[in-house]
């Protein structure tokens, strides 16, 4: 009597050569999927906006709570250290000092708006009051790419080109709304170009994220390079999404068409953030209420 093998293969058992075959075609089949999909986001890249914005309204609470947890984790870590170096009172000093510094940039570059526009255009400006506070409830830290995801939507009035600032400065816009949550495109974003000035002086520029959490500063005219190190950058107010005169980052290093500047606000850092129109819808506004003489 002969035995048969303990191992056969499968080409003797027409049940394991349909599993083989099935395999193989669900493998391809999703490979083609996959590869249409890319395809679809490449060549229209908010094809899934609604898709990401449910994803991030179901993934909402899990974030708050993400933010939090990071947010107490980072405090204690904060005065811990400040403890063992110089203590947490020269810790606080040292942020009231950074911030200061921030509000005498902003309004030395506001007196130079002052004297260069009003006094030559007379023109009647208005404080916009934000729309909403929101929190940031996580970050892109490891991609090219540089988003961040507020933790408000369209049923608080966001709308897509919103500026999103923090208390040290510029942060990003609104790039995608969804329901109770919405997409921001941080300033350090590839894709994200800001009109920027020298507070000191007002040097044009351009500030161009360079997914590394850094900006590219880009000088509006060629020639010498007048920037340094330490110079304070704003935005300029030009193309009428940002309003004038916010702070955005300081000059670390010298290029020489410009400068490598690092950004005032770190999202990774920022828990609450304001929530702001885009400044040619309030300029628009403040028109209309301007009463000829």
């Amino acid at each position: 009597m002969v035995s048969t093998p303990g191992n056969r293969r499968p080409g003797h058992s027409r049940r394991a050569q349909y599993n083989t075959f099935f395999n193989y075609l669900l493998a391809v089949g999703g490979l083609g999927i996959g590869a249409v999909l890319l395809l679809v986001s490449l060549d229209n890249g908010a094809a899934f906006a609604g898709a990401r914005s449910a994803a991030n309204s179901a993934t909402a609470p899990v974030g708050v709570a993400g933010a939090e947890a990071r947010h107490e984790s980072t405090s204690w870590f904060a005065t811990l250290a400040g403890y063992f170096t110089r203590g947490s009172r020269v810790a606080s000093l040292e942020r009231e000092v950074a911030e200061a510094r921030v509000r005498l940039a902003e309004q030395a570059a506001l007196r130079h708006e002052n004297e260069r526009l009003k006094a030559l255009l007379q023109l009647s400006e208005s404080e916009s009051k934000p729309v909403a506070y929101g929190r940031l409830i996580g970050s892109t830290s490891s991609s090219t790419r540089r988003f961040a995801t507020l933790s408000l939507g369209a049923t608080k009035g966001i709308t897509v080109g919103m500026t999103i600032r923090a208390p040290l400065g510029l942060v990003g816009r609104v790039l995608e709304v969804g329901h109770n949550t919405s997409r921001v495109l941080l300033i350090t974003d590839t894709e994200s170009t800001v009109p920027v000035r020298r507070a000191s002086d007002g040097v044009q520029a351009y500030a161009t994220g360079q997914g590394d959490g850094t900006l590219r500063i880009r000088l509006a005219a060629t020639g010498i390079n007048p920037l340094r190190k330490g110079d304070a950058i704003v935005t300029s107010g030009s193309g009428g999404l940002y309003r004038p005169n916010e702070a955005v980052a300081v000059v670390v290093s010298l290029l020489p068409d410009g400068a490598i500047a690092r950004p005032l606000s770190d999202p990774g850092m920022t828990e609450y953030v304001a929530i702001e129109r885009a400044f040619d819808e309030v300029a628009a506004k403040a028109s209309t209420e301007v009463v000829a003489p």
